[in-house]
């Protein structure tokens, strides 16, 4: 096989791996970064002795995303993954692979909760009950045997049935102090803010040409009811599977904001309002 022929294949493999990847990792951004790997990988490998390029790359792929999901949360930057905030499904027991499988959905209906599981675990699961891969391959991925694959694919399962109902619960918490807090910027409220946020709350915000911190709900909540005009021309959205909102000029977005809610109250906030990386942030 020539490197002509080996790129080609690898492009028709490209879409695949891509989906496998961002259901893995919850992030296109991150999902990009690991099919570029896989890519030099292969190509800097003996393709002549790859008995079967399809499992190769699947197991390649899996295995970059595996060490991603492993490092340090801290180090893989937030990908701004804006989607519609839908209904949840009504059914109390929905299946679960399905609803992984659908590629708009991850975010918002499991995302929050694949992060309960072990990397492992979350391998498993997807390349097995979601991508029908065999435990065999499964195995490769993971770096166990068959039956430890199989296992780790049930316990999966188990996990995530017993989080989803919360994970669901949480959300439509999430939403509803969302649209309080755009109520009470609207409003100019500041005691309604600051009845939102934890007293420790902290914001921190990136413009493009500058950066800043807000500590403390004092300070954050006199800076929002200084934004009334934008929050009348934003939405709730989910950012990364978070509660957040986008405001719109027009059909262009100006900026996104995530919150992180801990026993009722909103601890942290996150501001995107850089022109060049909301051009890039998917949606």
């Amino acid at each position: 096989m020539d490197d002509e022929e080996l790129a080609e294949r690898f492009e028709l493999a490209r879409p695949r791996l891509r989906a496998i990847a961002t259901r893995l990792l919850g992030s296109s951004a991150d999902a990009d970064d690991a099919v570029q790997e896989t890519w030099l990988r292969l190509a800097r490998s003996d393709a002549a002795t790859i008995d079967n390029l399809d499992a190769w790359c699947t197991t390649v792929v899996s295995r970059i995303s595996l060490d991603m999901l492993r490092a340090p949360r801290s180090t893989r930057e937030r990908s701004w993954n804006v989607e519609p905030w839908r209904d949840e499904p009504v059914d109390p027991a929905p299946d679960l692979a399905d609803l992984v499988d659908r590629s708009d959905r991850v975010n918002v209906a499991l995302l929050v909760v694949l992060d309960a599981l072990t990397p492992a675990e979350r391998i498993a699961f997807v390349l097995h009950d979601v991508f029908g891969q065999p435990f065999d391959e499964v195995a490769d991925a993971v770096d166990r045997s068959p039956a430890a694959a199989r296992q780790l694919a049930s316990r999966a399962r188990r996990r995530l049935r017993e989080a989803s109902a919360p994970a669901r619960a949480d959300r439509h918490r999430g939403r509803a102090l969302v649209e309080a807090w755009l109520a009470a910027v609207q409003e100019g409220d500041l005691d309604g803010l600051l009845s939102l946020l934890h007293v420790d709350a902290t914001l921190h915000a990136d413009y493009g040409t500058r950066t800043q911190t807000l500590h403390g709900a004092d300070e954050i909540a006199a800076q929002a009811v200084l934004a009334a005009r934008l929050a009348a021309h934003s939405t709730p959205v989910l950012i990364d599977g978070l509660p957040g909102v986008a405001a719109t000029f027009g059909d262009r977005i100006v900026s996104l904001m995530t919150f992180e809610v801990a026993e009722g109250r909103i601890v942290a906030l996150e501001v995107l309002a850089d022109p060049a990386r909301l051009r890039r942030a998917p949606r």
